[in-house]
């Protein structure tokens, strides 16, 4: 009939490629709890959340999720979504209490049973290996400061290739440097809330980055699987207010831009990356506050990668000044915001994926996008969120339309997975596509999960 055919032609147009991987991501601090079992040394998330004031009501992630017990659980969950990958980080300090030296093989044997529980379901581990929870005892000789944190880092690194590349085959080195280095050592709202002077700030970055390097030397070196490794980049919070070429280039300049005291920027962090050098506009506005760095190191920092990883959630309007400077402008009256008082800007995805794609030529993988809702359990037993399902809906057809004008995307990993503890925010915040009633641990999949579902199942055409 013209009716189906004109269903079929729809779902036609907006299906994923055929290799699109589809999946969800959470972290090992956020979620797993245990946080002193089973040999885990402690991190200085475990130490910050302590200190009065630091966390929302004294908040910390001391049980979390209790990810480290129910997981067997919670893979059964993703499967019943249909995950065709699960992003997840691990702890340093449960796998090196010291972040050197002896191995807690009770930590290791964690994630062992973590990916082969995600094999067996189907679901394809994508292991991140940083995400914040930095081991105390290395805190105390001087945490990302220390010129020896990339060796720390690169040893931590083979441990976990050793053990886990004969099934872990996709690697993330960091998540967020940008967000991490600015939220941890400038602004002090992550641990170890420090607020350092900028030239110690720009060496902290350095350090992040050549971690970066050697860890990626480190898993092609020996990984046991041909791997693919990327990192997980945060800072590409900008749109063009407008599709004019003016508010593009705006935007472009905007984007990649320097953007004051503080490392909240995409270029100073992935130009280093993969270019293999840092933005001559750095030292223009910086001068000699920017420490100089070695050849060397820049070589190291710009080991190649498989694909980009882009972690975004909203964009600010960018609209070219009259005289020739780009403008953030403002948003429109009754601009919609999330709980985490972040607008709702779904073609900022599209712009990212286009703009880093024309800068960097390589692969996209958006490893994290998602949104806080003011999410509870109903009368009827169930999580109805609506607005989350919106939001979805509006910033994956925004991605379909930049894979349809040539942008190679490789997936979506949806954040999150479960409702867990929102670091300085703690459990205020509810990004889950798990609901989590944390006095019982009780899991209800929400509205937007069995969405997400039929997603996958149709690979996108549901999006219609």
């Amino acid at each position: 009939t013209l009716l189906f055919r004109l269903l079929t032609r729809a779902h036609c147009v907006a299906s994923f490629p055929a290799n699109f991987i589809w999946g969800a991501a959470a972290s090992a601090y956020q979620t797993e709890g245990a946080w002193d079992q089973d040999g885990k040394g402690p991190s200085i998330w475990d130490v910050f959340c302590r200190e009065k004031g630091r966390t929302w009501s004294g908040q910390t992630g001391e049980t979390a999720c209790d990810f480290y017990h129910r997981f067997a659980d919670d893979v059964r969950l993703m499967k019943e979504i249909g995950l065709r990958a699960y992003r997840f980080s691990v702890s340093w300090p449960r796998v090196l209490p010291e972040g050197t030296g002896k191995v807690n093989e009770k930590g290791l044997a964690f994630y062992d049973r973590l990916v082969d529980a995600l094999l067996a379901a189907g679901i394809e581990p994508y292991l991140t290996l940083y995400h914040w929870d930095f081991p105390l005892a290395l805190h105390h000789k001087g945490n990302w400061l220390n010129a020896e944190s990339p060796e720390w880092f690169a040893d931590y690194a083979r441990v976990l290739v050793d053990r886990l590349s004969d099934r872990v085959k996709t690697w993330i080195t960091l998540n967020e440097p940008q967000v991490h280095v600015g939220c941890a050592f400038k602004r002090a709202w992550h641990a170890p809330g420090w607020d350092v002077p900028m030239p110690e700030l720009f060496r902290i970055t350095h350090h992040h980055l050549l971690a970066h390097g050697r860890a990626v030397q480190t898993i092609r070196e020996h990984a046991k699987l041909k791997p693919t490794i990327s990192i997980a980049s945060a800072g590409l919070n900008f749109c063009p207010a407008t599709d004019s070429a003016d508010d593009v280039q705006a935007t472009r300049q905007k984007l990649f831009g320097m953007r004051g005291q503080n490392m909240w920027n995409t270029a100073w962090i992935t130009d280093p990356i993969v270019l293999g050098r840092y933005p001559e506009e750095g030292y223009q506005i910086y001068g000699d506050v920017i420490p100089r760095f070695r050849e060397a190191d820049l070589r190291i920092i710009s080991e190649k990668l498989d694909f980009f990883g882009i972690n975004l959630y909203h964009g600010s309007p960018v609209t070219m000044g009259a005289d020739g400077v780009p403008v953030v402008a403002e948003f429109p009256v009754g601009q919609a915001f999330t709980p985490m008082d972040w607008p709702i800007t779904p073609r900022a995805l599209y712009w990212a994926a286009k703009l880093v794609a024309e800068r960097y030529k390589m692969p996209l993988f958006v490893t994290e996008n998602g949104m806080s809702s003011p999410d509870w359990v109903s009368l009827d037993g169930k999580v109805h969120d609506p607005s989350r399902i919106d939001y979805l809906h509006r910033y994956l057809l925004e991605l379909k339309k930049a894979i349809d004008e040539g942008v190679d995307v490789r997936g979506y990993l949806q954040w999150s997975l479960m409702d867990n503890f929102e670091w300085h925010m703690g459990y205020r915040q509810r990004f889950g596509l798990i609901f989590i009633d944390y006095p019982t641990q009780r899991r209800v999949l929400k509205d937007s999960a069995h969405w997400y579902k039929n997603v996958i199942a149709s690979h996108g055409a549901s999006l219609g």
